[in-house]
């Protein structure tokens, strides 16, 4: 039966046709009826579906000449490579999928080291090999340099017209081992993923590396120690469909009686209270979110709406973090956390869509390591008696950074980009990630079209608009991909942003001492321009501490008060202009000013 087993995901760079590739499967091998059949059948989100994004990994199970094939569809955007990662842990091979038009890019080199890494058998497809434009013959040359494959290891396909695509299916069965393990071993079962269910509770999609688990088994989480009854167990058909039973080598679901997946955590190992196995799998890396961000209701009235909203968002989502958090301007929220800006966008859609909360989402930061000097950590240990502290802490919000005074040196994140090129734009986009603070390390010609840039740079330079100007600058072909690899010393203070003589936390953020005068002279200028104007003359200024570097005015808005005058002595005009200006005055000091998120928005976007 082992035998008879195939387990393998789809790899590729964004928009390389994977979704696409995966509906080919599904009616080649009937594994959804033809009436049923639509173009990303595997994408179960509308907005998935609708950015012609993949953002979940998503599994389903094939039957084919007789072999039972577990596939798992994964997202191809950087930000979702954590998705790639569990899938890869959860087969023995991978298709490496690459666009006839477009060649290599920056993600499927990513994600073919990350398949190596897990020692998968590899088989390269290119794909849409139907379209005008395609050049299947460089992108062959490509995989062979990078692969050191064969011309004949290759299939050339067209995910579109189905063209060749059976091929696949052929080398799936050929090429991919069956998976280890035996079915009468003590049972060990990979979580890969897991969402929950209202009516039922915890569902954990796993991967049975040994032993049998059946409807009604207590099982036991050995990472977490929580203990469940499996309530059903069934395959992905894409939908659940009951089996009672899973078996060494198969990829399914389990419904438990959990109320939390927490206690079912991603890279858990499942066994049998009873008889089961005491030692856990490898799993997987504990994943650290990497950009943050406060999230705040527009209607503060909705603040326990949002909270009920992120914690069901969090069920299925196991990257995305949250904490509260209390501005002076947008009150109660939340600080969260992320793995990049498309996965920030794509959860504030998601909460407006399923749960009809509008947000304003503030300025995105990076968590920095702050190291205290000795007064600063003797302070802490007088606000913190009887607590375990030590001379470094996390931040993750410009509101958190202590006093200058009491900081020894702040570290930021760094990361190694990979950055993929047609050889024409190599001077120009070396020069612009100079000017982002990148430091070159090596370059990479995988042909006489194609370039590899490797750089390594601070993560903050990729928050604002990074990925915008790579594009522009390389005409729209250069593509990114970057792994986080430690923290280095840094330069950088707290940019703060005060209107109308108040300090508005939301707009605060972390920058560089060398850069400070130039963003905050653009800030200013920023808001001048998107912020309404009053009745009343507001003040824009960006400080550092107490020192102000940068300003600015919108003039105020004068009512005629004298219009509705039509005779009489000149004194009557000036009353009313002196009532007038007392109003302002008064106006000035008690008036407030509600922030667009627009002004969000231009902090970011400086």
């Amino acid at each position: 039966m082992m035998n008879q087993i195939r387990n393998f995901c789809i790899i590729a760079h964004i928009d390389h046709g994977k979704s696409t590739l995966a509906d080919r499967l599904l009616e080649i091998t009937h594994t959804v009826p033809q009436r049923e059949m639509r173009e990303q059948v595997l994408d179960q989100m509308d907005i998935e579906r609708e950015r012609g994004i993949t953002i979940k990994l998503q599994p389903v199970r094939m039957r084919y000449q007789g072999f039972e094939l577990n596939l798992i569809d994964t997202p191809g955007h950087v930000d979702f490579t954590y998705e790639v990662s569990r899938s890869l842990a959860a087969v023995e091979g991978a298709v490496l999928l690459v666009d006839a038009t477009q060649g290599i890019q920056a993600q499927t080199i990513s994600n073919l080291f990350l398949a190596l890494e897990h020692d998968l058998a590899v088989i390269p497809v290119v794909n849409k090999i139907d379209l005008p434009n395609a050049d299947p013959k460089t992108t062959t040359s490509q995989l062979i340099s990078l692969l050191g494959c064969k011309e004949e290891d290759i299939i050339f396909v067209s995910a579109k017209t189905g063209e060749g695509v059976d091929k696949i299916l052929q080398a799936v069965i050929d090429r991919i081992p069956p998976p280890a393990g035996e079915a009468s071993a003590p049972l060990q079962a990979l979580i890969f993923d897991s969402n929950f269910d209202s009516y039922r509770g915890v569902v954990a999609f796993c991967r049975v590396v040994a032993g049998k688990i059946q409807k009604g088994d207590h099982i036991t989480f050995l990472g977490t120690q929580a203990s469940a009854e499996v309530l059903d167990v069934g395959i992905f058909s894409p939908q659940l469909v009951p089996t009672g039973s899973l078996s060494a080598g198969s990829i399914g679901y389990l419904v438990t009686n959990l109320k939390s997946v927490r206690d079912c955590r991603v890279g858990d190992t499942i066994t049998l209270q009873s008889g089961g196995s005491t030692e856990p799998l490898p799993g997987y890396r504990r994943l650290q979110p990497m950009v943050f961000a406060g999230v705040f209701p527009r209607d503060g009235d909705r603040y326990p709406e949002l909270r009920e909203a992120l914690g069901k968002l969090q069920l299925s989502d196991a990257a995305f973090t949250f904490e509260p958090e209390h501005s002076p301007a947008l009150g109660f929220g939340y600080r969260c956390g992320f793995l990049g800006l498309l996965h920030l966008d794509i959860v504030q859609e998601r909460i407006l869509r399923e749960y009809g909360i509008d947000l304003v989402v503030t300025v995105p930061s990076v968590a920095y390591k702050v190291f205290f000097n000795d007064a600063g950590y003797a302070s802490l240990q007088k606000k913190v008696k009887g607590k375990d502290i030590t001379h470094e802490l996390i931040v993750s919000s410009p509101q958190d950074l202590p006093d200058r005074m009491h900081i020894a040196r702040i570290e930021e994140p760094w990361v190694q980009a990979n950055i993929v090129t047609p050889p024409a734009y190599v001077g120009a986009l070396m020069q612009f990630i100079q000017d982002a603070s990148g430091n070159y390390t090596t370059t990479e010609y995988l042909d006489e079209a194609r370039v590899v840039l490797h750089y390594e740079l601070p993560l903050a330079s990729l928050l604002v608009d990074f990925y915008d100007k790579l594009k522009s600058v390389s005409s729209g072909y250069a593509s990114l991909s970057y792994d986080l690899t430690g923290y280095r010393e840094c330069d950088v203070v707290r940019l703060d942003i005060i209107i109308a003589d108040e300090t508005v936390d939301a707009l605060a953020t972390m920058v560089y001492q060398k850069d400070a005068y130039r963003i905050a002279r653009s800030i200013v200028e920023k808001l001048r321009e998107v912020l309404p104007r009053q009745l009343f003359e507001v003040r824009i200024q960006a400080a550092i501490g107490g020192k102000v570097i940068a300003s600015a005015r919108i003039a105020q808005l004068r009512k005629d008060v004298t219009a509705k005058l039509y005779g009489g002595d000149v004194t009557r005009k000036r009353k009313l202009l002196e009532k007038q200006k007392k109003g302002k005055k008064k106006m000035r000091q008690l008036g407030k000013v509600t922030l667009p998120q627009e002004a969000f928005l231009a902090v970011l976007k400086r």
